[in-house]
């Protein structure tokens, strides 16, 4: 048995998952689960199944909203998804974005709504940025606000970064090492990277004592987090990251089709679907 393994063995799994057992599990390379949600019919599918973690994140705008991306989500849009996500999950950590606009300005407008998304059930926030928003993560850490970061392509700046694409290549790696570092020593729970390239996400992971969550980033962070609706094959295209799980879409629409059709011929409802008396 490797010194790993018994690391591993080391590590109790949580009746209810806290802020520290995020820390612990990474010391005990016990890998980290998290998983959008933004409703309370996916929730406690998504707790019975075993998550570590639920994120509403703003991808509520392109999953629920049928927006094109991120930005147009409000704080309400926010608050009322998280709401839903709280009432009915307890052992997860339920991680809320605050969207775009939410925090930019100055600290205090970022701690009047990560308040918002704390008092409707949140247990952290989540925001984009690194060294430029360490200033923010500090006053919420300080205020008794648990932050996660978010590095990498973040989909909030996407008009300046030209879109999905691969950050922190070449003389990037160590800006976002150090960015990491920053958010760490602000107090941040935890560092989310999306489209970072696998040696620069395990040279933040290796940088940092608490966790990195990835996605489109390597097998070498601590932890992964998909869209819901992408691994569980709701979309015909999901990015290269992405591995589809299962194709609730096409199961879906078989059972929409099966419905249209038996009550288009009569046999739905059939006699065990009513009663006659």
């Amino acid at each position: 048995m490797t010194s790993e393994d018994t690391a591993q063995e080391s590590f109790k799994e949580p009746k209810k998952w806290r802020m520290h057992h995020l820390a612990m599990a990474k010391q005990a390379g016990r890998k980290l689960t998290m998983i959008t949600a933004y409703d309370a019919l996916t929730a406690p599918i998504f707790e019975e199944a075993g998550v570590d973690m639920i994120l509403v994140g703003d991808s509520y705008g392109n999953v629920q909203l049928g927006y094109g991306s991120t930005i147009p989500v409000l704080m309400e849009d926010m608050e009322r998804a998280t709401a839903a996500v709280a009432r009915c999950v307890n052992r997860p950590i339920v991680v809320a974005d605050l969207p775009f606009g939410a925090y930019e300005a100055n600290s205090q407008v970022a701690f009047d709504n990560a308040v918002r998304l704390i008092r409707v059930g949140a247990n952290a926030v989540k925001l984009e940025g690194g060294a430029e928003v360490a200033h923010t993560v500090a006053l919420l850490t300080q205020a008794g606000i648990p932050v996660v970061g978010h590095l990498g392509f973040t989909p909030q700046s996407e008009n300046a970064l030209g879109g999905p694409r691969m950050q922190g290549r070449g003389e990037a790696k160590q800006k976002m090492i150090d960015d990491a570092l920053a958010l760490q020593a602000a107090g941040a729970v935890a560092i989310v990277l999306e489209l970072v390239p696998a040696p620069v996400a395990k040279a933040v992971t290796d940088a940092l004592h608490v966790p990195t969550i990835g996605i489109g980033a390597g097998p070498d962070t601590d932890g992964q987090v998909l869209v819901w609706a992408d691994m569980a094959g709701m979309y015909e295209w999901v990015p290269s990251f992405v591995k589809k799980f299962t194709n609730l879409r096409e199961s879906l629409k078989d059972a929409v089709s099966a419905y249209t059709e038996e009550v288009k011929d009569g046999s739905f409802p059939g006699p065990d679907h009513y009663k006659t008396n």
